[in-house]
């Protein structure tokens, strides 16, 4: 069974300058992801979201209504899955794949420690805007600045207010800042290569996320997300990150592939405005 759910962007996080380096108006993926999980959440009612894994085709445009398509694909007794297509326009922007279930008591738990890393108060904030979102970046002043070279790795502390009390609204907000520092986190490691040059001399878009939400998905206070460039190369990039709370707990990890390429020279030719 299909069931539709139609979302109008207007208004959304887009990318207008910020930390994409370009001055593109685009819907951020991420919040497609997002607003995937609550899509499917919506679906499957009394099944918890455990895993979401999205491929991103083409970008949305935040002026247009989004259409999203779910289907389950399966419906057990303890696990669900679904399939989330995200159009604008007729058109396949997104497709997304998730796993549910029904949450049972522990057999075993671990889970890997918090990085020590500067807490929020000795980091530096960011200025990429999101109402009720709060942005601190551990160490580094300009994420987006080509000379701020170090190892292939960042650590960002946010703050939400409010905290959503849904659990697909929290697990959708912890989507969204998946996608947002793993370019910059790549590019850190090579000299002269900065955010800023997206969409100006280099071609960058993010291409898959998957993120795996660990129970319980709440928290008070300040997320870390710690993100690491483990391989670029062949004009694609790979980083890995993990979400704690800031008294340590893990309630969340992901990965990102992004594409990192020269800009072509006929795409240098066409207006800012018109890069969609």
């Amino acid at each position: 069974m299909l069931e539709i759910f139609d979302v109008t962007a207007t208004g959304a996080n887009t990318f207008v300058g910020g930390s994409d380096g370009g001055s593109r108006k685009v819907v951020d993926g991420t919040q497609l992801l997002a607003q995937s999980v609550v899509a499917a959440a919506k679906r499957l009612p009394g099944r918890s979201i455990r895993s979401a894994h999205a491929v991103f085709t083409r970008v949305a445009d935040p002026d247009e209504p989004v259409e999203f398509v779910v289907e389950v694909t399966h419906e057990g007794r303890s696990t669900a899955a679904a399939a989330v297509a995200v159009n604008q326009k007729g058109r396949r922007c997104a497709s997304v794949s998730l796993l549910a279930d029904t949450p049972s008591p522990d057999v075993i738990r671990h889970h890997a420690p918090r990085p020590e890393v500067a807490g929020p108060a000795e980091s530096i904030a960011a200025d990429m805007p999101m109402a009720g979102r709060e942005l601190r970046i551990v160490g580094v002043t300009d994420v987006n600045d080509p000379a701020e070279v170090g190892p292939p790795e960042l650590s960002a502390w946010l703050r939400y207010e409010p905290i959503p009390v849904r659990e697909d609204l929290a697990k959708a907000l912890l989507a969204h800042f998946t996608g947002h520092l793993s370019v910059s986190a790549t590019m850190r490691a090579h000299a002269g290569v900065g955010t800023s040059q997206a969409h100006h001399t280099l071609s960058t878009a993010v291409m898959t996320v998957t993120v795996s939400f660990h129970e319980p998905a709440v928290w008070d206070g300040w997320l870390l997300y710690t993100h690491e460039s483990t391989q670029v190369g062949a004009g694609m990039s790979y980083v890995r990150g993990q979400v704690h709370t800031e008294d340590g707990r893990l309630i969340a990890s992901f990965t990102q592939e992004a594409m990192i390429r020269p800009l072509r020279s006929e795409h240098a030719t066409i207006p800012v405005d018109s890069r969609l």
